[in-house]
Order: structure tokens, then C-alpha cells, then sequence
């Protein structure tokens, strides 16, 4: 069986997802092509070596519409020739693309592919899509009482597993600690491109979402998020706990992975960094909704032959810091080996660009480490999880 390989990962700063943030005045298909053009530039490729471009993203709407992969193909300058599609499996649409694209290879359709994701929040509000649409007949019969959106989905997991305030305070304060110290020692450095924004003298050259000072304490004086009188009289079990500070913030991003076939990497002279070892997707409860990534990690590991302490790191999407939380308490995993170098909380969740930016933080990580196995497992809009382990070359 052919091996899929990672030859490089690359990714934007993360911007604040709001008008005025340090990327909002830059058009999501510019940011997408950035990483495009740097992925080929920094491994001496061609475009017209390139048998696809997959790209994720949530908001197919506004300046996210008509197949923004192909656009950002054609804004990198690309050869015409390379096709390019846009995937939405919610907020791990770039994990998906990467999927498909290592799956591709081994599978023999591909030999070289790029997969990646954007989404500029500031300029595409999350929930632009869906804004005006009315739930389908099947689905209202089927959830009478309706669902929810994610924040009461995370108060809910918060809940089942007695996730205290106090837990999800300082979990979320420890991922911004762990960001800074991680840009602090150049962690970040080999992966960012710097984007020079529309009207701004210098290129935007670190996370906008990180915040060195954070600390429990002043994440405590926060006020709950996502509490209303209908959704507290529909749920009274709640105490209602999770705030805008353990809550990923809303963010503008790119990211983008090379992969190809270790046969392909070989003769083009290019040294992997890691290759593709198992993947994963499940659905699950769309009530809970962010909890799919506890049976789709006990699936892969089941699939790979691999336990939970044969993995050297673990990144969980830091969507809510009560899903980590659950995820590490069902699965026993060790609380250092999970985002070590912090999360989503921390680094935004540009969420159909947050799959691929996982995944290179991971590949950093083992590099820096030492470490052979990392796993990446993410939470996906509608109850669903993808789950991939890559191994160190």
C-alpha cells in the first residue's frame, strides 16, 4: 500500500474574527492563496504538479461563495489546469480535506495534493449560511424539542461530566500560558506566514488571539455566555458556566498541508515530515453535538493497534474547554500531552481553516519533542468527529 506523507504544513497568524481585527480587511481568498503560494515556494514546486487542491470552509456565503478553492487556486497564481474543491464538515472541514487528500494518495488517484482551509469571521459571520433557513419537516419530527447551538451544546458536557467553573477557568487561562510561551520560544516560527493586511505598514506576523496575562481569576469575573430565559427554562439542570473565555474566539485564518506519496517526495528530492498512520470519522449525539471526539478517538485507536499512552501528544480542538476536559477524562490521557503548546482557546478557531492548523502545530510538536505518534481529534458541527494519527518520520 502506498504511504502518504506530509512534506510541510503552513498557516497564517490568527486575526480576530471581528471588524478591526489585524486580518478582517483581507478578502478570504487572498488569505487562502497566501498559503497556497507559500507551500510551493518554500519546496521549489510547480502549480501544474498539483493533481488537486482541497480546501475547507464552513460559510460558503458572501466572499466565501462560488468554490473558494478554486478561486484561491486561481489568485495564487496556480497553472489553470489544477482543480481545486471546497469541503464543509463544519469545524473540521480542513481535517476532512487533509483525509481525503492522504486517502487520495494511498488510494493511487493522487500524487501530490494540497489541502488546507480558510475563514474570515470577521467578513463572514458564522451562521451567515443558515441564517434564513427553517428546519426541515424530518429533522423536527425527529428532535421535537429542537437542538441547540454549540454553546449550550458545551454547557451540556460541562454538566455530565462536573466540569466545575473553577476546571474550565483554568484550563482556558493555561492554553493562552502555553500559546505564549510556545511563540516565546519560536514554536510557531517555521509554520507562520506573515500576511501584510490591506492599509497596514507591517505584516501581520503573530496570533491576535493569544493573550500572554490571562489567569483564572480574571476569566472567573466573566459572565455566561450562552444563557437565556427560554434555553434556562428548557434546561434548569444548568448553573450555567461557560463564558466568552473558555470559548474559542471567533478568528481569521488559513492553513494548508503538502501531502504526497513517500514514492513522489523520493524522486522529487523532498524529506518527509510525517506520514498519514490511521484515520477516523463518526457522528454522534447532535444534542451534545461537540462530544464526537471521544468514540471517534476509541475507534482509531482500535483501528490503529495504538493505546491512548503510545500517543506522544494529543490535539483536541479547543472549541470549549469543557470538550478537551470530557475528552481527557473518558479516554484517561495524560493532561500534558494535550495541546501542548495550547489550543483553540488560545490560537482562534478560524473553523474551516482549524483542521490543518492543528495538524501542523502537531507535526511541530513531535519534531520538537521527539515524539512518534500524535494524535488530532476535532468537534464538528451536527454531532460528528473526525479522528487522524500521524507518525514521525
Amino acid at each position: 500500500m502506498r504511504e502518504a506523507v506530509i512534506v510541510d504544513v503552513v498557516r497564517t497568524p490568527s486575526g480576530r474574527g471581528k471588524p478591526g481585527g489585524a486580518l478582517s480587511g483581507v478578502h478570504p481568498v487572498d488569505l487562502a492563496a497566501g498559503v497556497l503560494t507559500g507551500l510551493l515556494e518554500r519546496n521549489g514546486l510547480e502549480s501544474r504538479h498539483i493533481d488537486d487542491v482541497l480546501m475547507g470552509c464552513v460559510s460558503q456565503i458572501g466572499d466565501q461563495a462560488m468554490n473558494i478553492g478554486r478561486q484561491a487556486v486561481l489568485a495564487a497564481g496556480f497553472d489553470e489546469t489544477v482543480p481545486a474543491t471546497t469541503i464543509d464538515r463544519q469545524c473540521g472541514s480542513s481535517q476532512q480535506a487533509a483525509h481525503f487528500a492522504a486517502q487520495g494518495v494511498i488510494a493511487g488517484a493522487y500524487d501530490i495534493v494540497i489541502a488546507g482551509g480558510v475563514e474570515s469571521m470577521s467578513r463572514v459571520p458564522l451562521g451567515s449560511a443558515w441564517q434564513d433557513t427553517t428546519l426541515p419537516a424530518g429533522l423536527a419530527a425527529r428532535y421535537p424539542e429542537g437542538l441547540v447551538n454549540q454553546g449550550v451544546s458545551a454547557e451540556l458536557i460541562a454538566d455530565r461530566w462536573h466540569l466545575s467553573r473553577e476546571q474550565l477557568d483554568s484550563f482556558s487561562a493555561e492554553s493562552h500560558r502555553r500559546a505564549a510561551d510556545a511563540w516565546t520560544h519560536g514554536r510557531f516560527d517555521s509554520q507562520v506566514l506573515p500576511v501584510l493586511a490591506p492599509g497596514s505598514p507591517d505584516a501581520v506576523a503573530f496570533d491576535e488571539t493569544v493573550r500572554a496575562g490571562t489567569t483564572a481569576e480574571a476569566l472567573g469575573g466573566l459572565n455566561p455566555a450562552f444563557r437565556t430565559d427560554e434555553l434556562a427554562a428548557r434546561f434548569p439542570e444548568l448553573d450555567w458556566r461557560i463564558t466568552a473565555g473558555s470559548s474559542s474566539p471567533l478568528t481569521d485564518a488559513a492553513s494548508a498541508v503538502l501531502i504526497m506519496s513517500a514514492e513522489k517526495a523520493g524522486e522529487l528530492g523532498l524529506e518527509p515530515r510525517a506520514r498519514f498512520h490511521s484515520f477516523a470519522i463518526v457522528g454522534d449525539d447532535p444534542l451534545f453535538m461537540l462530544t464526537g471526539p471521544i468514540p471517534a478517538t476509541r475507534r482509531i485507536l482500535e483501528r490503529s493497534g495504538l493505546s491512548i499512552d503510545d500517543l506522544d501528544a494529543y490535539e483536541v480542538n479547543e472549541a470549549f474547554a469543557s470538550v478537551p476536559l470530557a475528552w481527557a477524562e473518558e479516554l484517561g490521557a495524560d493532561p500534558e500531552k494535550l495541546n501542548p503548546w495550547g489550543g483553540a482557546i488560545a490560537l482562534g478557531h478560524a473553523v474551516g481553516a482549524s483542521g490543518t492548523r492543528l495538524l501542523g502545530t502537531l507535526v511541530a510538536y513531535l519534531e520538537a519533542s521527539g515524539g512518534r505518534y500524535g494524535l488530532q481529534t476535532m468537534c464538528e458541527g451536527g454531532g460528528m468527529a473526525n479522528a487522524t494519527i500521524i507518525e514521525r518520520v
